[in-house]
């Protein structure tokens, strides 16, 4: 797993010696968005709300600054692509945040994908699946998660950066 190690030099106020900062390892975590939430902002708002997906990423680098953790991100309507960008984060990221969008109901893959990359996840959906149609009341992913947020907006992104925060 890849760790950034943050080095800093700063002179001091009252000399000129040099100090070095450790800060640590650096935390990334990626955020992956299924089919649909490039339409966030637009879509459905009395459900999904009025920020954009560009929004929510802000929201999610946000609370990781706090964190002292990174934030990248990908979004496609295609399964296979969120496959291959869940199996990249295994080379240098710690965590993952997934908002799937209804291949939470249908993919077998992309549950595979997060079982095989051996990372901790959350699972997030804006919206509270469970007051909504029958068929998205089952999520293939969510028993392997780490911890799953449904209901509570745009906000769950920032949630899952502080859980995943408080677990690695």
């Amino acid at each position: 797993m890849r760790r950034a190690f943050n080095l800093s030099q700063t002179r001091s106020r009252k000399s000129n010696d040099c100090v070095t900062d450790y800060a640590g390892p650096m935390t990334r975590i990626l955020v992956v968005n299924g089919p649909n939430l490039n339409l966030l902002g637009t879509r459905r708002p009395d459900v999904y709300g009025s920020q954009s997906l560009e929004d929510v990423i802000a929201l999610a680098r946000e609370a990781g600054e706090v964190q002292r953790i990174d934030i990248r991100d990908v979004q496609s309507n295609s399964e296979g692509a969120l496959v291959d960008a869940i199996h990249g984060a295994r080379a240098d990221c710690d965590g993952i945040i997934i908002n799937a969008g209804a291949y939470s109901h249908t993919s077998i893959a992309i549950r595979d994908a997060l079982e095989a990359v051996e990372l901790p996840f959350v699972e997030v959906h804006i919206s509270n699946v469970y007051a909504r149609e029958e068929f998205r009341h089952h999520s293939h992913l969510s028993a392997l998660a780490s911890c799953v947020i449904a209901g509570a907006g745009t906000q769950g992104y920032a949630f899952a950066v502080h859980h995943l925060a408080a677990i690695l």
